[in-house]
């Protein structure tokens, strides 16, 4: 989480616009993998 939250405050101070495009791709990498473990859990509960 703490990454999570520091790529958050970088893409919120960040003026130079190729590290904010892979900032913001990084933080949906994140997010795409968090889903997938959650959705994998629920399967695994069911």
């Amino acid at each position: 989480m703490a990454i999570d939250r520091f790529i958050l405050k970088k893409l919120q101070t960040c003026t130079y616009q190729p590290m904010k495009k892979n900032l913001l791709r990084l933080f949906m990498i994140r997010v795409e993998k968090a889903w997938h473990e959650e959705e994998a859990l629920k399967s695994a509960v069911e």
